[in-house]
């Protein structure tokens, strides 16, 4: 336990964010997290400063194919940000904690909304491949078991010892993207949903994904969840999409077969959509007011 809490600490992830500002003179307010496939969301910054993960001090390294490892500061929209070109998952090996270590430096540099994407099975069987699900609300598998990334000493530097996550997904930031969406004529694919998480790296069986559905999820997939929530418990606003990329096998007769060639393609696919979405949302953030967090 002492090796994934220290692999956390506010020292480390201060040093990693003093690294970062100074090399950079971006003082983002968004970040941005792109799932597999999704990283050209990256490459519409504009002026952009790119720094691989490898010679950013403390963080982690990207496994997954379709995770370029690469951390982009610029400006999109008139706005600082900065993207996550790949992230980091359970099933990569690290603790809990380490996975989720850049939302922490995150609000160190000065960020209040962190908007996150992934490609994810679909559960719901009104869902389509490509289509785009807003993510309403989660269901974290792993927590339940313990495996929550604010296990351990609790730092009140970040946050409270027991914070609420019946309000993980800003509502707000929410109805902005439904707006966003009609504007841009995307409403035909958008949808909402519950997100559940699930330590993968293997994709699930029919009974559990017939378990997750009658549980109420309607995507499943293998990252997010713990970055919201210690996003959410260092007070920053969080908005997250899943791009349907496969359809959840739920018949035991079925051919079908989930594969991550699979979720790339689709990724490729509705990527420009997504970069107008998220790009058009952002350009509509208004700076995060004081709500008590």
């Amino acid at each position: 336990m002492s090796e994934s809490v220290s692999g956390d600490s506010y020292a480390e992830c201060q040093a990693t964010a003093n690294w970062l500002l100074s090399r950079t003179d971006v003082c983002p307010i968004v970040a941005i997290v792109c799932g597999s496939g999704l990283g050209g969301l990256a490459e519409i910054l504009k002026d952009p400063q790119v720094f691989s993960y490898s010679e950013i001090p403390n963080f982690p390294q990207s496994t997954v194919h379709g995770h370029a490892g690469m951390l982009v500061f610029g400006t999109l929209k008139g706005k600082a940000c900065v993207c996550m070109q790949g992230r980091f998952h359970l099933y990569e090996g690290y603790p809990i904690q380490k996975i989720t270590l850049p939302m922490r430096v995150f609000k160190l540099l000065g960020v209040e909304t962190v908007v996150l994407t992934n490609a994810a099975g679909g559960l719901n069987q009104d869902f389509k491949v490509g289509d785009v699900m807003i993510i309403k609300d989660h269901i974290n598998m792993p927590g339940f078991a313990g495996n929550n990334p604010l296990v351990g000493p609790n730092d009140e530097r970040f946050g409270v010892r027991f914070p609420c996550m019946s309000d993980a997904y800003d509502r707000e930031l929410q109805q902005l993207a439904f707006d966003v969406a009609s504007d841009l004529g995307f409403s035909d694919f958008l949808r909402e949903g519950v997100y559940c998480v699930l330590g993968g790296p293997t994709f699930e069986t029919v009974a559990e994904c017939r378990m997750l559905h009658k549980l109420g999820a309607d995507a499943v997939g293998m990252s997010t969840v713990h970055e919201v929530i210690v996003a959410r418990h260092a007070g920053m606003r969080c908005f997250a999409l899943s791009l349907i990329s496969n359809r959840a096998v739920m018949d035991y007769d079925s051919k079908e077969k989930a594969n991550h060639e699979e979720v790339l393609e689709t990724g490729r696919l509705r990527a420009k959509q997504l970069e107008n979405l998220v790009s058009n949302l952002v350009a509509r953030l208004k700076p995060k007011n004081n709500t008590g967090e």
